[in-house]
């Protein structure tokens, strides 16, 4: 790779960013509805490093607190990064989360256990463990409980998908951390991994759910969010690369399919010409979507209703 401090350096650096500026622009948004919101422009400041997890929990987890500068209670999003279950930190979704507090959201910026040291459904369970620790301190730090959302990219999208509908539903999966108080308002994921099955057997899979798909089925199944669509799933904002290779789009417009069947409020960001990548680094305008999509739910929460989910429009 050629300095960055030379011109040819520079030159380099100018045609990356170009690119990836035209990707940027590149999207179609399905579902999108035909009246638009305005958000917030807002100071926060952030509670670093908080310890979210049980003084006897397996290993101790961290989350980063960000806390706009706004009256009364604050909705919150939780946030979880991807890293195929085994890598990466909450410091990947840090600009993100910057851009949600700038926008009036509290945001809690979470870490988990990595496989194959520990294998599903830890990373559930600490996800579990996380919006609990919401719901403490929500007097301490002025969070709303009842206005939780969630957001992750790739496992991460992966995991606050299944932490979502899994409270929605009677799994079994609610025990021992789960259940009715961990409910999620609104979700928004990124390149969505959502049936498992259908990626057979991969290194990543064996390790984070221990075992092949031949030997142990039904724990890929209940380890797949698409598994636990109910009729009291959260609405869903999803963005997904084209041509993203790694997780395919495919995954995405299954998963979609689910939540239309179930009559599941749900927006689709679809990010032509990049893959699973690129459709993080350049994902500026789904996150701009997707932060008016949370405030249209916290209008919904406002008004004591649903809007209607006619005179939706698809934009390219």
């Amino acid at each position: 790779m050629p300095r960055t401090g030379s011109p040819r350096g520079r030159k380099w650096v100018a045609s990356l960013l170009g690119s990836l500026a035209l990707l940027a622009g590149c999207a179609s948004h399905q579902d999108e509805p035909g009246t638009d919101i305005a958000v917030p422009d807002t100071d926060y400041r952030v509670e670093h490093s908080l310890p979210f997890s049980p003084d006897d929990w397996p290993q101790t987890l961290y989350g980063d607190l960000y806390l706009p500068d706004t009256p009364g209670a604050r909705p919150v999003v939780l946030m979880v990064h991807g890293g195929g279950w085994e890598r990466r930190s909450r410091a990947d979704m840090t600009w993100i989360a910057e851009t949600l507090a700038g926008h009036g959201f509290a945001v809690f910026n979470i870490d988990y256990r990595f496989a194959p040291d520990y294998t599903f459904p830890a990373q559930l369970h600490d996800l579990q463990v996380a919006r609990a620790w919401i719901n403490r301190h929500a007097g301490q730090y002025r969070l709303d409980p009842d206005s939780v959302s969630g957001f992750g990219f790739s496992s991460g999208a992966h995991l606050v998908a299944l932490l979502a509908l899994v409270a929605s539903s009677d799994s079994p999966l609610n025990a021992p951390h789960g259940g009715p108080d961990t409910r999620l308002k609104a979700v928004v994921v990124g390149g969505l991994p959502s049936d498992l099955a259908a990626f057979g057997s991969g290194k990543l899979l064996r390790q984070f759910l221990g075992g092949r798909l031949q030997a142990i089925p039904d724990t890929y199944r209940q380890a797949s969010p698409i598994t636990h669509i109910g009729a009291g799933a959260p609405p869903f904002f999803l963005f997904h690369g084209a041509m993203d290779t790694l997780v395919p789009f495919s995954q995405a417009e299954k998963f979609r399919d689910a939540l239309d069947a179930h009559r599941i409020d749900n927006e689709l960001f679809k990010m032509h010409l990049r893959g699973h990548v690129t459709s993080f680094l350049t994902a500026g305008d789904a996150v701009d979507a997707a932060i008016r999509f949370l405030a249209r739910q916290e209008r919904r929460q406002q008004e004591g209703g649903q809007e209607s989910g006619q005179g939706r429009k698809t934009n390219s």
